[in-house]
């Protein structure tokens, strides 16, 4: 990308700088660029953490200098083709929404003028894609939410929001990977345990991953929650 940029992030890190703009071909670059540097890594390298617009890459300043990395990254980079197809893997959530599940549903409902189908067949029709993990572990930010439910956070956080709850955040949606304090809109909640610490990797969603959210009944959630899907 030619407005790529590169700059320390302290003295064992660099942030590269695809663009300024959030768009789903930046996201599938930096997965490329990713996987690019890790399938060739550099004397030193440690790890990749990809964001919205950024890929922030960890090295042993012991083992290499700063000025090295930024020629290795750059030359890396240098061959990765915007053409070049990846591959998304496909996950689907299963969600049971509104009630206890799902507070906020009829709150999204009434700000746009919808029912609360609505707003269901809204959620689960599109293919979002994981842009990023963040906020907490394996918390996954997923772009592609409608326009139609672009929704601000809550004026007041929440202090417990349980893990599995599904939520808006302005023309943002995404999981609760563990129970935390948030100022999201919960319109429902998955079985499914998007983050695990013996599972490998923890988390179950990873950047560049694809999401489809399928609607489920309150009976088939607690039959899921039962056999404890990880």
């Amino acid at each position: 990308m030619s407005d790529m940029e590169i700059y320390p992030l302290g003295d064992c890190a660099v942030v590269i700088q695809f663009s300024k703009m959030i768009e789903p071909s930046v996201q599938s670059f930096i997965q490329k660029a990713q996987n690019a540097i890790e399938c060739h890594p550099f004397s030193g390298f440690l790890e990749c953490t990809p964001a919205y617009t950024t890929l922030t890459v960890f090295y042993d300043p012991v083992a290499i200098s700063y000025a090295e990395v930024i020629q290795k990254l750059r030359h890396t980079i240098a061959r990765v083709s915007e053409s070049e197809v990846t591959q998304s893997r496909i996950v689907s959530i299963p969600v049971c929404y509104g009630g206890v599940y799902g507070p906020d549903l009829s709150f999204v409902a009434q700000y746009h003028g919808l029912t609360e189908s609505e707003v269901i067949k809204l959620h689960t029709s599109p293919e979002y894609q994981v842009f990023m993990i963040g906020f907490a572990p394996g918390f996954p930010y997923l772009g592609g939410l409608s326009k139609r439910l672009v929704t601000p956070r809550k004026t007041t956080p929440r202090s417990q929001i349980q893990a599995g709850s599904v939520g808006i955040a302005g023309e943002q949606t995404g999981i609760y990977s563990v129970s935390t304090p948030g100022g999201w809109q919960i319109i429902g909640r998955t079985p499914i345990q998007l983050f695990h610490v013996e599972n490998h990797p923890p988390s179950l969603l990873q950047a560049g991953d694809k999401v489809r959210f399928i609607p489920i009944t309150e009976r088939e959630y607690k039959r899921l929650e039962m056999v404890g899907i990880r």
